[in-house]
């Protein structure tokens, strides 16, 4: 195959010299873009950043940009980046189908994560590319296949004498079996082209292996059965080479977990904290060496093991793609790592580029850091049924945090609290009882707090630690100085006694004010405060410095914006007298809080830059565009602490705060900023608190005559008992203050009712319980509006597919509404309009109200804040509601007039927003749907009517393969309804074949679909993975329908095996009945249409396949 880049001459001009002449691949002029899709586990928020920062570096070359990416939340998804948007599934077919519409010249295939690197694979082999003559920018498709397909990788590596664990290739679970009885066990398993460790594991014997490798092998196509060496370091190193051999390591870390546990799992230092100096040269030169053979061009990331005793060592894996590491290696070092590589693509050498970040160096230099950062990964394991919450080789985590820090106690400290602000720091937990050894043994989602429980408060020695985790010791003596700070904390039994040199030294090492303050509360007369401690700090003159990054160590002078606080420093890098205007973003991504809030971060500090006001971000994500060097004046990579941002903008002498288009955490710290004399942009937090608390809220509603469910403030039990009995069960316990349904929940009858307010009341300590009456069977209305001084300005009505009860992070959001009168659309704006004027409120909030048949409108919950569904709506309607807020936030003359985009406007298409699941990643969760929110992330697609888009929208989620006429259907679930009935009649018709489990569902079935559709019984083994698998495979099941009323019982009930099955299979699944209906009407319109393409010579490009401009007819921003 011959090279796209004809040169492979080095140059040795470098950007700024007279010659400087680079040679690019030739007739390229516009660039295709492959995004990633939906937020999921393992592939989530990096791939906005390293593809807006594709984008970025294709557009300053002038390349025109095609972007497709179903996911309507992201930055890149924006015109102010790509030229052209698709909205549309990342799969061969969609791409295909872009490709013949827009003739692109070239495409970028490694900035999607692995959904695009896969497609890009399928496109070579189909011979797409060739025909359309499409150029692969960067990395050859050869080199992708032989880094993702294991035997082709194991043997490049032997060529070049590089190590790698002993692994054998299977196809079949016998095949696997026999390969790991000649290895020997312990073995681990991986999958070929998956993400994230999807489908490994590790197995001790032959009945762990069968289950694992069935398992596997449905996801993908090979296996590989290798030598498992848990227990060694792992280390990894990114890369970047130019198409004429300059290589460069950008970064190298070191995981504080040892092998065995999935990188994206474990906590990792950068850099590297325990290699020596012969160890570090020996894998630096060996990375260099494979991705020089393998032929990348542009980033590559490498993985190794390495042994902790000695020199010997292995690669693991090669991903020749930006990854979610080479993310955190950006943030880290301050290298722009996507930038780079897609510059390498467009045939830029390392020495013609310059450094984005100092502009006074070159691109071909290795940053030095003066500084270590900590990255700690964020798991949602509990709002799961049944999940396993051990972790392992497969990635469970939903986000991940980033902190920096002059020592490893401050940068560990730090991130700690970021992944969830009610720890104070390195701390232990009393939960683990006498299980302390096995927690420490086996890794799990908690493993940190054993580790500080067994240092802290059990005394267990460093070795004894070392022996049970195989963590190196020099991370655990290093634990072990919290540990003394912590004594010498204690001994201090009142405020008057902390001295200055203890304040201070605990400060250097991480310790916060309010962690201080309970450390010293301990063995104190009095409790202590953390205001208390800051005002005593700042007595002492104890305030922290600002430093900057520059990628350089402060060896050469460079004028960054990328920013951090520390206490072990003698100066600030900076002036601070830009008093700029502070935006809080959204902190880690996790259940519930995701990249929405990051566009809505971004597009505020664009519009205050737009409107002449200097930006100050405070982040501390390293998967956001937010984060980015070049999106704000000052980025400060910091902890969204009320102590951290009252230091930051004391510090700045900022012009003001905006709080709510972060989502939940900044909205959390809001009365204490306004209370100690932060100026607030936008609703007041007093009126915010208003509504956070569901006995103020309630009140306020009642007082305006806005209609909500029966509700009642409780404290005890039988409180709870006397009012659930008056409105009838189910009904609804919540608690104040919670982000996607924390703690919420349908109690159905008075066992559950104890059994879930100790559950609650744990939740909120502060703030008792409020339950209302559980309406069943009504429509859920999300309203997302924009308010100035009480006034709507903008809103937006989005109907919910599924019925109430569903939570709305996880429900499927139609706009614009397709089922509502213009009376109903009125009524609603009333509401919008009698709430907006209550609280007072300037700047964006949400509302979700249910309608029951013809009843009054309820209002169950508002967020005086940004929602999750903003971008959605801004993109759908073409007007940006974060600029709306912002010209809000300043008020007089920049507040734009009002604008009403529901009534009496004509919209002829329509598009659906629909959650994106991870339950495949998450071994044993019920994949049942509630109050309590479920899904990563989201996409949505645009139609020329609801079928159409949500045809669309569906195959947009991952891994999603349209079920085809002549497949199985397997159905089963509640048949006290008639969903389940209509489903099947709707299925019939199309040429499917019918399936249930138990005879009473066959005969549900049959009276729905009648003589002509057989309806057939399969048995169905409970506990066997194996031969479930087989069974599917058998009856060609290609989608399972599951309309369950209530969660399982337990692990035995038949409706879970079969939602459960469907998931660890890859298999479609319904199991909610409106979306069901709504997917049985979509393949009814669509299915025939499909099958004709596929079976076709020739291209036929479908209806829905339009652009973002086409569909809203103007160019939205």
């Amino acid at each position: 195959m011959t090279s796209i880049y004809k040169s492979t001459e080095p140059s040795v001009s470098i950007f700024n010299t007279p010659s400087y002449n680079p040679q690019l691949v030739e007739g390229v002029d516009s660039v295709l873009i492959i995004g990633s899709g939906g937020l999921s586990i393992g592939q989530a928020g990096e791939f906005d950043y390293s593809g807006s920062q594709a984008i970025k570096a294709l557009k300053e070359s002038n390349k025109k940009t095609i972007l497709i990416n179903p996911n309507i939340a992201t930055n890149q998804t924006s015109h102010s980046l790509a030229d052209k948007i698709y909205y549309l599934p990342v799969t061969p077919e969609y791409i295909t189908y872009i490709i013949e519409r827009e003739r692109p010249d070239a495409i970028l295939l490694t900035f999607g994560g692995q959904t695009g690197l896969n497609c890009g694979v399928e496109l070579d082999r189909t011979g797409i590319l060739k025909k359309y003559n499409v150029k692969v920018l960067g990395t050859p498709i050869k080199t992708l296949i032989t880094s993702e397909d294991r035997d082709l990788f194991a043997n490049a590596l032997k060529e070049i004498n590089i190590p790698i664990a002993n692994s054998i290739a299977c196809a079949t679970v016998d095949e696997a079996l026999a390969a790991a009885n000649s290895i020997k066990y312990p073995v681990i398993i991986r999958s070929a082209y998956a993400l994230g460790g999807l489908g490994s594991g590790f197995a001790n014997n032959d009945q762990e292996l069968k289950q694992l490798s069935s398992q596997s092998l449905s996801l993908s196509p090979q296996i590989l059965v290798e030598r498992s060496m848990k227990g060694w370091k792992e280390v990894e190193y990114e890369v970047v080479r130019d198409r004429v051999g300059n290589c460069i390591t950008v970064c190298n870390m070191e995981n504080f977990d040892p092998l065995g546990v999935h990188t994206g799992d474990s906590i990792v230092f950068a850099p590297s904290q325990t290699l020596s100096d012969e160890e570090y040269h020996m894998l630096r030169s060996a990375a260099i060496k494979i991705i020089r053979h393998l032929g990348v061009i542009g980033e590559c990331n490498v993985q190794y093991a390495l042994q902790p005793d000695g020199l010997d060592y292995c690669v693991i894996e090669v991903n020749a793609r930006l990854s979610r590491s080479s993310a955190l290696a950006s943030k880290a070092t301050g290298y722009p790592l996507a930038y780079t590589a897609a510059k390498i693509a467009l045939g830029y050498t390392l020495p013609e580029l310059p450094n984005p970040i100092t502009k006074t160096t070159v691109a071909n230099f290795e940053p030095s850091l003066d500084y270590i950062v900590a990255k700690i990964p964020k798991w949602d394991l509990s709002k799961f049924q049944y999940v396993d919450r051990s972790i392992g080789s497969s990635m469970k985590s939903v986000g991940e945090v980033m902190a920096i820090g002059r020592n490893y106690e401050e940068a560990f400290q730090k991130a700690l609290r970021q992944v969830d602000p009610s720890v104070l720091g390195f701390q232990g937990s009393d939960e683990f009882g006498d299980k302390l050894d096995d927690a420490l043994a086996v890794p799990t989602d908690r493993r940190v707090l054993a580790i500080g429980q067994a240092l802290i408060h059990e005394n267990y020695t460093v070795d004894r630690v070392h022996d049970l985790t195989k963590i190196d010791k020099w991370f655990l003596f290093k634990c072990m100085n919290l540990v003394n700070m912590y004594k010498e904390l204690e001994a201090v039994n009142s405020l008057d006694s902390l001295e200055k040199d203890l304040l201070q030294r605990a400060k250097k090492l991480g310790f916060s004010d309010k962690q201080i303050a309970v450390s010293i509360s301990k063995n104190a007369c009095t409790n202590v405060g953390e205001l208390e401690v800051r005002k005593l700090r700042k007595s002492f003159g104890i305030v922290p410095f600002v430093k900057r990054i520059d990628t350089l160590a402060a060896e050469f002078p460079a004028t960054t914006n990328y920013l951090y606080i520390t206490y072990n420093a003698t100066k600030n890098d900076v002036e601070f007298d830009d008093h700029g205007m502070l935006v809080l973003g959204s902190g880690v991504y996790r259940i519930g809080s995701s990249v929405e809030f990051d566009w809505c971060a971004v597009n505020t500090a664009k519009t205050l830059r737009d409107e002449g006001k200097k930006t100050i971000m405070i982040n501390y994500n390293p998967e956001t565009v937010s984060t980015d060097f070049d999106e704000v004046d000052r980025l400060y990579f910091e902890e969204l602490s009320y102590e951290r941002v009252m230091d930051i903008y004391e510090l700045e002498q900022s012009e003001g705060c905006i709080i709510s288009v972060g989502g939940q955490l900044p909205q959390n710290i809001a009365l204490p900023l306004y209370e100690n004399g932060c100026k607030i942009l936008g609703t007041s937090p007093v009126d915010i608190d208003r509504a956070e608390d569901r006995h103020k809220f309630s009140s306020i509603l009642d007082s305006i005559n806005v209609g909500q469910p029966a509700w009642s403030e409780l404290t005890s039990v039988d409180e709870a008992k006397v009012f659930a009995d008056k409105v009838g069960y189910p009904v609804l316990i919540r608690p104040s203050y919670v982000l996607s349904g924390a703690a919420m929940s349908v109690v159905n009858n008075e066992d559950e009712l104890k059994l879930k307010l100790t559950l609650a009341s744990d939740v909120s300590p502060d703030h008792p319980v409020v339950m209302s009456k559980f309406i069943e069977g009504a429509q859920e209305i999300d309203v997302d509006a924009v308010a100035y001084n009480g006034k709507v300005l903008i809103h937006a009505i989005s109907e919910h597919v599924e019925n109430a009860g569903v939570h709305s992070g996880d429900a499927s959001l139609i706009l614009p509404p397709q089922n509502l009168s213009d009376k109903v659309k009125a009524n609603l704006k009333e509401i919008a309009d009698k709430v907006a004027d209550a609280w007072h409120i300037t700047g964006p909030f949400n509302m979700q109200i249910i309608k029951e048949g013809d009843k009054p409108l309820k209002v169950i919950e508002c967020n005086i804040r940004a929602s999750r569904s903003f971008p959605f709506v801004s993109k759908v309607l073409g007007k940006n509601f974060i600029e709306v807020a912002v010209r809000a936030f300043l008020g007089g003359d920049k507040v734009p007039e009002p604008v009403d985009l529901m009534l009496g406007k004509n919209y002829n298409y329509v598009a659906i927003k629909v959650p994106q699941f991870s339950f495949t990643r998450l071994a044993g969760a019920d994949p049942f749907l509630g109050v309590e929110m479920a899904s990563t992330g989201e996409v949505a697609s645009f139609g020329k009517d609801i079928l159409e888009s949500y045809w669309t929208a569906m195959q947009s989620t991952m891994n999603f393969h349209v079920p085809l006429p002549g497949s199985g259907v397997l159905l089963g679930g509640d048949l006290s309804k008639e969903y389940l009935g209509q489903v099947a009649s709707i299925l019939a018709p199309l040429g499917y074949h019918l399936y249930t489990t138990n005879e009473t569902t066959q005969k549900y079935i049959q009276d729905h679909v009648g003589a002509n559709s057989p309806v057939n019984i399969i048995e169905f083994p409970r506990n066997d993975k194996r031969k479930l698998r087989e069974l599917f495979q058998k009856y060609d099941i290609k989608s399972v329908f599951n309309l369950a009323s209530k969660r399982a019982e337990n692990t035995e009930n038949l409706d879970y095996i079969m939602r459960r099955n469907a998931i660890d299979f890859a298999i479609p699944l319904f199991n909610e009945p409106q979306t069901a209906l709504l997917f049985a009407k979509a393949l009814s319109a669509k299915v025939a249409e499909k099958v004709n393409a596929l079976a076709s010579d020739k291209v036929i490009v479908p209806s829905e396949v339009r652009t973002w401009e086409e569909f809203v007819g103007f160019r939205a921003d």
